[in-house]
């Protein structure tokens, strides 16, 4: 019998580590703070974590910005703790999996300095993307090199003194790495060899599929900057550096790498889904969707068919570091207060029940909202500062995990500390600690669902068989479970079969609106 890989159908908890738990009292999460709470995800269910950035780095984007990728910055510890991070999540019973940033460096990294301190045209800076400026439009002005936008706001070009420009698709601090230059390559070869040794079990690759620009460095002219083997991102070349990644991963037992990946469309993906490449990519589109029977039906037909003739499994995610916490974006406007909240139960249910592996965002099996009344002072994302504040930026979703306690730091750090980033008033009833103590808590009903999923999933085929549903419903049948949801706000009679975990109480043989269960198949 062959075995199935454990990220096959694994549950993964995405851990952002400047907002976990703060074990120095630094009032910045940090990497012994996640080994005091592994207790937390493992009796959550999960089954391995993923690590944002915790490498030296200026934090000019949270960590995506690294100074040296073979080193912990300070601020969340040394190597030595993370040896013992990954040593405690094995004993758990957890994988780990950690981000690696090949697209760009900090301004900071050495590689960097060297290039800023060397001529035009010098090896040090072939590392990077420098070029010439265009002729303004008035004499003695000069334009950046091309019209590709940052994904931070301005342009994607920064000139320096000499008269160069160098380019970054996220922010100033964040120089673009040639890929082009084989000394690029080898470098990021040895740094995988370097965490793999230390016994990571995967990587989550950011900017995935933006490695490689179009050799003409020719303009946009208002095109998708994603599009498929468009000038800036999904050029043909990548495929190759991920054949080669690929082949040192497959030295190693049960290791695995997910890509960032945003394509114009699931075909796409599934292009850095060949059995020589990636083990898996992020599918967004669900995550995207609106609160639609119809558009969830269509994202996972959509995912489903990509991922198939590849053999691969599809992932699935409702948030991250980098999106509106679902609750809040459940939420209907001029609704009932609370929606939001009933919905991402529902949605959880969803989640769970489709094939193929499931990525959760701390915080989420606490019912965490959006903070959108952050001020602006506080705000760090360089999205806001880039935009001069029109855009929020992330950091409404990156607010530290309330732990324990009446008030902030709610047990995030040592008490009178204050946390990198505010913390609501009133949210002692959604600690960890209040709802672990609640049966009916968000906390206690993700628990319950991760441990049923658990129970079952062996049993369960990769295929889903659609079941007439009504307009506003959308049900299947995996093998021996059926899912059903309504996205209505009427109740809508359930497919046959024995219910075995719902949402919110079951009206008889009616699924009320906003809500999901599982049943046996008859």
């Amino acid at each position: 019998m062959t075995r199935i890989p454990w990220w096959r159908d694994a549950v993964v908890y995405e851990v952002y580590v400047r907002s976990f738990a703060d074990a120095d009292g630094n009032g910045e999460g940090d990497l012994q703070g996640i080994r005091s709470r592994l207790g937390h995800l493992r009796d959550l269910g999960v089954d391995a974590l993923w690590l944002t950035p915790f490498y030296t780095s200026p934090l000019a984007d949270g960590g995506y910005d690294v100074a040296d990728y073979r080193d912990v910055d300070p601020r969340f510890g040394t190597l030595d703790d993370f040896d013992a991070l990954v040593s405690d999540a094995h004993d758990h019973g957890l994988r780990m999996i950690v981000d690696i940033v090949p697209n760009h460096s900090s301004d900071r990294h050495r590689w960097f300095r060297e290039a800023l301190a060397a001529p035009p045209g010098s090896p040090a800076r072939s590392r990077y993307i420098f070029r010439s400026g265009k002729p303004g439009e008035r004499p003695g002005e000069e334009d950046p090199p091309n019209d590709w936008p940052s994904a931070f706001g301005g342009p994607a070009w920064t000139r320096l003194d000499d008269g160069e420009w160098y380019l970054h698709l996220y922010a100033p601090e964040q120089p673009d790495l040639n890929w082009r230059n084989p000394e690029v390559r080898h470098e990021f070869e040895d740094i995988l060899r370097f965490w793999l040794d230390r016994g990571v079990d995967g990587f989550r690759i950011d900017v995935a599929a933006g490695l490689f620009k179009d050799e003409s460095f020719r303009d946009l002219h208002g095109q998708d900057r994603r599009m498929l083997n468009g000038p800036m991102y999904s050029r043909p070349e990548v495929h190759d550096v991920y054949r080669r990644w690929r082949q040192i991963l497959d030295e190693y037992d049960d290791r695995m790498a997910i890509g960032e990946v945003w394509t114009d469309g699931p075909q796409d993906l599934a292009l850095y889904l060949r059995p020589d490449e990636l083990h898996q990519v992020f599918q967004f589109d669900l995550q995207l969707a609106p609160w639609s029977a119809m558009a969830f039906r269509e994202v996972i037909d959509a995912a489903l068919k990509a991922v198939a003739p590849m053999g691969a499994a599809p992932t699935w995610v409702l948030s991250s570091h980098d999106s509106v916490r679902h609750v809040t974006r459940y939420e209907q406007p001029g609704g009932l207060p609370g929606i939001g909240h009933g919905r991402a139960k529902a949605a959880l249910l969803l989640l769970l029940a489709l094939p193929g592996s499931a990525y959760l965002y701390q915080g989420e099996e606490l019912g965490l909202p959006e903070v959108t009344d952050l001020p602006d002072e506080a705000r760090q994302d360089p999205i806001f500062k880039r935009t001069n504040g029109r855009t929020a930026g992330r950091d409404s979703c990156r607010v530290p995990l309330p732990w324990s306690g009446p008030a902030e730091p709610y047990g995030f750090s040592p008490d009178g500390v204050r946390p990198w980033l505010p913390m609501p008033r009133g949210w002692a009833s959604v600690t960890a600690e209040a709802q672990a103590s609640d049966p009916s808590s968000m906390l206690n009903w993700y628990r319950e669902a991760l441990a049923l999923r658990r129970r079952l999933k062996d049993g369960l085929p990769d295929e889903l068989e659609w079941i007439d549903s009504p307009d506003t419903a959308l049900f299947f049948r995996r093998g021996p479970l059926v899912c059903a949801l309504n996205c209505g706000e009427n109740p809508v009679r359930l497919p046959a079969g024995i219910p075995l975990l719902t949402s919110t109480p079951l009206y008889g043989d009616l699924l009320p609106g906003n809500t999901a269960a599982w049943l046996t198949a008859p």
